[in-house]
């Protein structure tokens, strides 16, 4: 008798807070599924990771697992970090079948959460054709390495600035890839709008998220006839967990389209040599007693998780071709909007940007 378990992975964060605000989406997961066992874990940074997500709802007699990634668009991590870390746990228990279903992607749902983000900014309910032609919106995503990720971001800003009806748009990106959030900042305000609203398509707070908001507020001080407005990154709302949901029912009926089912991409390009399956900080390490730089935690599922790790997360990030662009990562650094306040950019942001530029040049 199949007995179903749903495993949610993330990616981990610093941010203590973005970790808080995952177990609040898993909670509305749970209530969502209150027959069905629901856990989650994380890749890197935080506790717990997937391995122990894994090994509890095995533990609980789970046989049919069906995890999703708690991300909103496939690049690496979706792509290869987390099938990777599934087909390992697969071989080791191979009673057990692990179903992975697709990431948030542009869902309807998602779409209408953005959207409910923005308006609740601009302090409106609804908006009329025309409303919002003076006013100009800047969605912000993550950025990655991957270009089709990027390019959804800037699909999302085409459909919410035609279904909300604004004068103008722009997408940028907090790393990465080009444009940068000072560079976008910079040339919003060569257009002359007056009324800019800045939206981050996140789904949790961070490092990122408030990086992103004293861009603006840095920004706002040079331009005070400007009006700014920042809108709330997505967190635990329905349209998320409901978005969850139908991801969930997707892999557990195994109704994904081929275009779309990220476990066969990865073992296709597992058999041609394209990817590899490594370890990661989402799999269990044993703990080395006899190590005394090491410090010993339990999370809260009553798991000990090591943080006496080094900073080499199990995955590596190729060198984006496009580091030098002027208008991209190095804008934070060299120039553009973003160089005007040099002085208060954290030497040691400065100083990694310098070496992944020293590294992708040499």
């Amino acid at each position: 008798m199949e007995k179903l378990g749903i495993m949610i992975c993330g990616h981990g964060s610093r941010s203590k807070t973005a970790e808080q605000e995952f177990g609040l989406l898993a909670r509305g997961l749970k209530q969502r599924f209150p027959e069905t066992p629901v856990e989650y874990g994380f890749l890197e940074y935080s506790a717990p990771n997937i391995h122990m997500g894994l090994d509890e709802l095995r533990n609980s007699g789970v046989n049919h697992i069906v995890a999703v990634p708690g991300m909103l668009f496939a690049a690496t991590h979706a792509k290869n970090d987390i099938p990777s870390v599934l087909t390992t746990y697969q071989k080791k228990y191979q009673h057990l079948k692990i179903s992975y279903g697709r990431e948030l992607a542009l869902h309807p749902k998602m779409i209408a959460a953005f959207e409910a983000r923005i308006l609740r900014a601009l302090g409106r309910d609804h908006v009329h054709p025309g409303d919002l032609y003076d006013t100009m919106l800047i969605v912000v995503g993550r950025g990655t390495s991957d270009t089709y990720a990027n390019a959804e971001a800037a699909k999302l800003t085409r459909i919410v600035t035609e279904n909300l009806g604004f004068g103008w748009s722009e997408t940028v990106y907090s790393g990465v890839t080009f444009p940068s959030v000072g560079k976008g900042l910079e040339m919003a305000l060569k257009l002359g709008y007056k009324d800019i609203v800045v939206a981050p398509y996140f789904l949790f707070s961070g490092k990122l998220i408030d990086r992103i908001y004293n861009y603006v507020d840095r920004v706002a001080l040079t331009a005070p006839d400007v009006n700014f407005v920042k809108a709330h990154y997505l967190a635990d709302q329905d349209h998320v967990i409901s978005t969850f949901v139908d991801r969930i029912e997707e892999a557990k009926i195994g109704s994904l389209n081929e275009d779309f089912d990220l476990m066969k991409s990865f073992k296709e390009r597992l058999i041609k040599g394209e990817v590899d399956v490594h370890h990661h900080h989402a799999e269990y390490k044993p703990i080395d007693t006899n190590h005394g730089n090491q410090k010993l935690s339990t999370d809260e599922h009553g798991h000990s998780h090591d943080h006496g790790h080094s900073h080499d997360h199990g995955h590596s990030h190729a060198v984006y071709k496009h580091i030098g662009h002027p208008n991209g990562p190095r804008t934070m650094i060299d120039q553009g909007v973003c160089g005007c306040f040099m002085s208060q950019i954290p030497q040691a942001i400065v100083d990694e940007q310098r070496a992944i530029l020293a590294k992708a040049s040499s």
